[in-house]
């Protein structure tokens, strides 16, 4: 798919415009209003001809928000963003005190099969470009920015999507987003999340972006990570640790490893001995996170007493640790659950 004109480069800009037959000049304003999210309509300072003839020919942000869920608990705000061929994607704004986090999605659906999350229960419709992503941070900024103040101040690519499965889009979108004449988020405020893809995570080692990477390991072993992560059938827990030992090596940036707590599966003191065992020595961090119950896989979070006491032996053997703030329980904050939904009520 042809990309909308915010997943541009000014340089990119700069010369379809002069294709046009437009003073370079034009490139810079029309820059500047996209990455505001404004549409053709709304850039004041650009002729009316050239918008109509952009109207005709290009999409300007190519993602709107339809529908938004406002958590009564933390103020965490889901949203679900129509992309330009009638597809839907979902984001979540989450407010900490450093300042407030979008997760966005990378693709429509996803193929990876993770059996605790939502998001491929219908598997994957198509990737989504650069320019798509860099759209759901610009209509989000548009909704909550004020002044010189920004309303999303760091990324985590944790939503719909597999991101090191659309591995070119995602990093031309790391790029855009950080770039100093557009939105300038520093990629050290961006994290990526993968569920394990050594080879890309090679080649992610490669392009040497200072974001932090996010490691869906979520158990010690691979006979338990087979259960519930199809993509460990591929990639030996043996073979991703090297490539995330390569990849500190390389880049320097610590690691977090998210650890979904799934009863039954990867929660007992047994486990968390194997988890420490395999990440030590590790420039990282572990994630706990109580599972987002999924019904149709007939899995659950343990108690608050099991999950308490895994936190206490990882701490006990000294691994860097901490448990995940839930956020956005009364909005359907689990990944997925809102397109589904959405999804559903379009079929009826």
């Amino acid at each position: 798919m042809e990309d909308c004109l915010l997943g541009y480069t000014p340089e990119e800009l700069t010369a379809y415009l002069q294709a046009l037959g437009e003073k370079p000049f034009r490139a810079k304003q029309l820059y500047d209003w996209l990455h505001k999210g404004v549409e053709f309509d709304e850039m004041s300072n650009l002729p009316n001809g050239l918008r109509e003839r952009l109207k005709q020919s290009d999409v300007a942000i190519g993602v709107s928000i339809i529908k938004t869920l406002v958590s009564q608990k933390d103020g965490t705000e889901k949203y679900l963003f129509s992309l330009r061929d009638g597809n839907v994607v979902e984001g979540v704004l989450m407010r900490y005190n450093y300042g407030n986090t979008l997760c966005i999605s990378s693709q429509v659906g996803c193929r990876m099969g993770c059996a605790f999350c939502a998001s491929t229960l219908e598997g994957r419709v198509r990737d989504m470009t650069a320019g798509e992503m860099l759209g759901e941070v610009v209509a989000v900024n548009r909704l909550h920015a004020q002044g010189d103040k920004r309303g999303v101040t760091n990324i985590v690519m944790m939503g719909s999507g597999e991101p090191l499965d659309n591995y070119d889009n995602v990093v031309r979108f790391l790029r855009l987003v950080s770039a100093p004449k557009g939105i300038n988020i520093s990629l050290r405020n961006v994290s990526v999340s993968t569920c394990g893809l050594a080879d890309r995570i090679d080649d992610l080692a490669e392009e040497n972006l200072p974001i932090t990477l996010s490691i869906s390991l979520h158990a010690p072993t691979d006979e338990a990570r087979r259960r519930i992560m199809p993509i460990a059938n591929k990639y030996s827990i043996e073979r991703l640790m090297k490539a995330c030992r390569d990849y500190v090596d390389k880049v320097g940036r610590r690691i977090v490893f998210e650890y979904a707590l799934i009863e039954g599966v990867n929660t007992s003191l047994d486990d968390a001995d194997r988890l420490a065992a395999l990440t030590r020595g590790l420039l990282c961090h572990i994630n706990l996170i109580p599972l987002n119950d999924v019904p149709e896989r007939d899995l659950r979070a343990p108690g608050q007493k099991g999950i308490d006491a895994f936190q206490k032996r990882l701490e006990s053997l000294h691994v860097s640790v901490t448990r995940r703030r839930e956020m956005g329980a009364d909005i359907e904050g689990a990944c997925g659950q809102l397109r589904r939904k959405h999804l559903s009520t379009e079929e009826k």
